[in-house]
């Protein structure tokens, strides 16, 4: 397999570049669905246990190496290109402007936060091999996460990442503890859209490993968020939960009581609303990512950035965010 890997990498580098037909040629033998490349992600199953690590690295750093020649040539001959039939006497176009979208407002002010307490931000690609969306995170084989109802598959073990977790799984495998870092993005699931879901929505979630961290340490980290975020008092419960890659597992709920109706709605009559959850990392998905379980231990979270938003400007219909609608988004042009 690694032969292959730098028999392709040699071919890329060898290949002519010198005009843009020579460009997209380029990009149908090494970036396209039948490519070799493809071929090699898809034969990543095969590869033993112990290889498989190093031998999914290897082809994640061809992938990138064959799109960097790519995106490379392509600039090169776009900027050589001398085609401006402007007439530049002509009246410019009024165009209407409105505020920062909202969902990039919250974003904004929830990395603000934690850049504050010393996280770092980590970003990812939002196309994912298997390994990083799932197994690295103690995902089981028969886990209802992998089955076609929630999960966008592309072809064979790659797919639209499910969540920004697998970011997380990046940071482990290239980087020795202390790691403190979010990471904020883009994220797909296959499910019906509605009012509360969408197909398509945005994450920030959190990761700290180092030594003796302990769950007492999440509680502070995530009770300080709620105060900067919410506001000062805002009352906060932790419940049991379960998730894969972390144990014990907990979900974070903000009291927002009961005095009015919306907020009945809002919390099913109990006066709490979820917003995020957490946990320690599991020990199998430090093992998974090299880092010594007896030595370090870590906490991670995640939350919604559309969840905090409905709740924060009192939108009722998630969709609404998505739909460019500019009498919707005119409304927070003082944002």
């Amino acid at each position: 397999m690694k032969e292959k890997i730098e028999e392709v990498l040699k071919q890329a580098k060898q290949f002519k570049i010198a005009s843009k037909e020579d460009v997209e040629q380029f990009r149908l033998k090494f970036l396209t669905r039948k490519s070799d490349i493809n071929e090699l992600f898809a034969r990543l199953k095969e590869v033993p246990t112990e290889e498989k690590r190093n031998v999914g690295q290897l082809l994640n750093q061809l992938r990138s190496d064959l799109e960097k020649i790519f995106d490379d040539a392509k600039l090169k001959f776009d900027a050589n290109e001398e085609d401006f039939n402007y007439d530049l006497s002509l009246p410019s176009f009024n165009f209407s402007t409105t505020g920062i979208h909202p969902l990039s407002v919250v974003k904004t002010e929830l990395i603000s936060i934690f850049l504050k307490m010393g996280f770092d931000v980590s970003e990812g690609p939002e196309i994912e091999d298997d390994w990083h969306n799932f197994s690295a995170l103690n995902f089981p084989e028969n886990h209802p996460a992998r089955d076609m109802q929630d999960t966008f598959f592309i072809e064979n073990e790659i797919s639209l990442r499910t969540h920004t977790s697998s970011v997380q799984v990046r940071v482990m495998e290239n980087k020795m503890p202390p790691i403190r870092t979010i990471s904020p993005g883009r994220v797909y699931r296959n499910e019906a859209i509605s009012s509360r879901s969408n197909c398509f929505f945005h994450q920030i979630e959190g990761l700290y490993i180092d030594e003796k961290v302990s769950f007492a340490d999440l509680k502070q980290t995530l009770f300080l968020f709620v105060q900067e975020f919410f506001g000062e008092g805002t009352r906060v419960r932790f419940r049991p939960s379960y998730f894969p890659f972390t144990e014990p597992s907990a979900e974070m709920d903000i009291y927002l009581g009961t005095e009015s109706d919306a907020d009945k709605r809002l919390t099913k009559g109990t006066g709490w609303l979820e917003i995020l959850g957490c946990g320690m990392v599991d020990t199998a998905v430090l093992k998974n990512c090299g880092i010594d379980s007896d030595k370090y231990s870590g906490f991670a979270f995640g939350m919604g950035v559309e969840r905090i938003a409905m709740f924060k400007y009192g939108v009722k219909d998630l969709r609404t965010f998505f739909e460019n609608d500019t009498r919707f988004l005119e409304q927070f042009y003082a944002v």
